[in-house]
């Protein structure tokens, strides 16, 4: 379905008067996101890819006719706010040769379509199915979901299974309280970012009373190990905070979003409220994972926050400081997130009265299925 195309360029090599044509490797550029047919609203990932990587000078970006960014190196990419409201829109990736010309790949993204109404958000869904062994089962059709909202059957208005984009936060306790588990800690988150493959992007936080980015959507596992190591325990603990901070840097661009956040579950310094968390976590499509460190292990008042955090959002907890038991884990959750579906739904009840909504997904021929429980739609003001 992807549409792919590229202008053939051509080499003028003058010799003793004459022109010819040289064709070598011809030049391509490709818009790797957003994807064709992709529906978008809010912060969107703009990104290209050249072949052969030598043949550009630069790519340029222009969305709707109107230019967006210009790149000299890669990474080919930026980010452009497509608004609240999901839209058809034209996105454009010029690639200027080194050696003259251009090469260009054109999407086109959809909108909700002339009958549906544009002011009621898509609601975005991840789905994980597994076999009740552990195992998740991939290559499902559109055709064995099933969506519910309060008991009511919604029509899934898009779906996707492969090559879903992943936006990744990770957050790490540096508290006081989390002094003793410190060595444990670092040794385990760079177990778990040693796990994600190279080219995807992490954004590192580390929050005590304060939150700190430590690295912004970084591909270098180099790099985020020594951003680990730097980490030092001081102060109090603003895990409300963070969590907050992590759901709005995910934003509302199309694609999976998680949130893995190592900490012992308790909060000491937070100005937002577990309440506060939840309604922000229910009016958002991020997945929680809550990954217990220190007292957090065992102590069964944490590990229940933590649970009533993660479980709604379609993710989970989980509560061990072996090595080998957290690395096996962590297998299991990247694996987890390269087998979700994402599908949306435009739902039929279009009230915008912050009223929590029921989500219910059935899959044929499977029981084990984990999305989120439900939603809460942002009021009009």
């Amino acid at each position: 379905m992807k549409a792919r195309f590229a202008l053939a360029a051509a080499v003028v090599v003058i010799l003793g008067g004459a022109i010819s044509l040289v064709r070598g490797q011809e030049p391509e550029v490709k818009i790797l996101s957003p994807g064709e047919d992709a529906y978008l609203a809010g912060p969107t990932l703009l990104r290209a890819k050249v072949t052969p990587a030598s043949a550009a000078a630069s790519v340029t970006f222009f969305v709707d006719g109107r230019q967006v960014c210009a790149l000299t190196r890669e990474p080919f990419e930026c980010e452009w706010d497509a608004g609240p409201t999901i839209a058809e829109h034209q996105v454009r990736a010029v690639a200027t040769l080194t050696g003259g010309g251009r090469v260009v790949h054109t999407v086109r993204t959809k909108s909700l379509g002339y009958s549906e109404r544009v002011d009621v958000d898509v609601v975005q869904v991840t789905v994980t199915v597994s076999d009740g062994r552990g195992r998740f089962i991939a290559g499902l059709p559109q055709s064995a979901f099933h969506v519910y909202e309060d008991d009511r059957a919604q029509t899934i208005t898009h779906f996707a299974s492969e090559d879903v984009p992943l936006e990744l936060i990770v957050a790490i306790d540096i508290s006081g309280s989390m002094t003793p588990a410190m060595p444990k800690l670092k040794e385990s988150v760079k177990d778990f970012l040693s796990e994600v493959p190279a080219g995807d992007k992490v954004t590192l936080l580390g929050f005590n009373d304060s939150i700190f980015t430590l690295t912004r959507k970084a591909t270098d596992q180099a790099e985020r190990a020594r951003a680990v190591d730097r980490l030092a325990p001081w102060g109090s603990t603003a895990l409300y905070d963070v969590i907050l901070r992590g759901v709005d840097m995910l934003g509302r661009q199309t694609g999976r979003k998680a949130l893995v956040v190592f900490t012992d579950g308790e909060d000491q310094g937070s100005h937002a409220t577990i309440n506060d968390v939840e309604r922000k976590l229910q009016s958002s499509d991020v997945t929680l994972y809550m990954i217990g460190q220190g007292r957090g292990i065992t102590l069964d008042s944490l590990k229940r926050v933590m649970e009533r955090l993660a479980h709604p959002t379609g993710g989970r907890a989980m509560f061990t400081d072996s090595i080998n038991e957290l690395h096996g884990a962590f297998g299991d959750l990247l694996d987890e997130l390269s087998n979700q579906y994402l599908l949306g739904y435009s739902p039929t009840n279009a009230r915008r009265d912050e009223a929590w909504r029921r989500i219910k997904v059935d899959v044929d021929g499977h029981h084990d299925v984990r999305a989120r429980q439900g939603y809460r739609i942002q009021g009009t003001k």
